[in-house]
């Protein structure tokens, strides 16, 4: 009777030496779903995305012909609940609408800066020499100037409008991309398996995207995760000031511009709504990337 106990009880020792080891993503979205905050955050950019790309497809909208002067100014109510603009604009449906527009400029050019940045960053960490110092020098220039006056300069220069903002703030955020990734690749080619892979007469080209960029993706994603909010402000701050959007089609950041005017007139909601939806979608993309950064850290992985 004893015998068949040992035989079949390991102990735990022997089970965690058998049991195969989990994979570092799999282990990192268990502890991203276990964050709170991040859970959070993940519900609040669910909701925003979802508002972008339905809202425009099952309630279609057209702000050219959106306009009641009879019902300008109205607070909010069961038939406009976010209240109406100087316009007479149900500001609810403007908002739902401009969502589209400030989530689709912040995460398409974060998409293109992590694109055209990370190949940079790769590059010249992996080459080095005269090439590294050309190109970090010319993201050197363009870190020394600060990121929205950039935005607003390129904006100025190729003219106001909706992608000319997304190609501003695309430029103004490959250098850090760029950086991040050149400092990754700099502490993964002294690695054990990138001197194997030279060994066995591996390419450079396969080396960088086969064994070395897969490894760099940790910070680069969690940097795109938080740079996605920091595009949605620029794209409101360009909106503001007039660069962004034009007019009639609604933006979070152009209906801020329009709505300060009337704040000492006691219309409140036409400033408050617009702002709130760019504080929550900041909110949200900054405690999903703060979740994606902890669950992403090496040091708090089990084993």
């Amino acid at each position: 009777m004893s015998t068949l106990t040992s035989v079949s009880t390991a102990s735990p020792v022997t089970q965690t030496l058998t049991r195969p080891p989990r994979s570092l993503w799999r282990d990192a979205g268990q502890r991203l779903l276990s964050n709170r905050l991040a859970q959070l955050g993940m519900v609040i950019v669910v909701f925003f995305t979802f508002m972008a790309l339905f809202v425009p497809i099952f309630f279609p909208y057209n702000p050219r012909v959106d306009s009641d002067l009879i019902a300008q100014l109205k607070p909010p109510s069961l038939e406009h609940p976010m209240g109406t603009d100087e316009q007479g604009r149900d500001v609810m449906r403007r908002i739902a609408h401009g969502a589209q527009a400030s989530l689709g400029v912040g995460v398409g050019a974060v998409l293109i800066a992590v694109l055209i940045g990370t190949t940079i960053g790769l590059i010249s960490g992996y080459v080095g020499r005269s090439l590294d110092l050309g190109l970090m020098f010319a993201m050197d220039v363009l870190l020394s100037f600060p990121g929205l006056l950039l935005a607003i300069a390129v904006v100025a220069l190729i003219g106001p409008g909706l992608r000319n903002s997304l190609l501003a703030i695309s430029i103004v955020s490959i250098p850090i991309y760029a950086r991040i990734a050149r400092a990754t690749v700099l502490s993964l080619k002294q690695q054990e398996y990138v001197t194997a892979a030279h060994a066995v007469g591996a390419k450079g080209g396969r080396i960088l995207f086969r064994h070395i960029f897969p490894n760099s993706l940790s910070p680069i994603l969690v940097t795109a995760t938080l740079g996605i909010a920091a595009a949605i402000l620029e794209t409101a701050a360009l909106g503001f000031l007039g660069l962004g959007q034009q007019p009639p089609f609604p933006e979070w950041g152009a209906m801020l511009a329009d709505s300060v005017k009337y704040l000492t007139s006691g219309a409140w909601w036409v400033l408050l709504f617009p702002g709130l939806m760019i504080m929550l979608t900041v909110l949200g993309f900054n405690l999903l990337g703060d979740g994606l950064r902890d669950a992403l850290d090496p040091r708090l992985r089990s084993g």
